[in-house]
């Protein structure tokens, strides 16, 4: 249960951010640039990028 009791605080302090849509904005764009950095490292999305840069190439 304190698993579950963390999940659920962060769930009550993240939606104090979503009543700002400029924060909203800044998460959008944070976790965005996040998400292609970690597409970047994992092996597996790195072979498919590679090879559609090889076809374009």
């Amino acid at each position: 249960m304190p698993l579950l009791d963390a999940v659920l605080n962060v769930f009550v302090i993240m939606s104090g951010f979503w009543e700002s849509p400029w924060l909203l904005l800044i998460f959008a764009f944070g976790a965005a640039y996040l998400g292609a950095k970690v597409v970047e490292i994992i092996p597996f999305t790195r072979r498919i990028i590679e090879r559609r840069e090889a076809e374009r190439g």
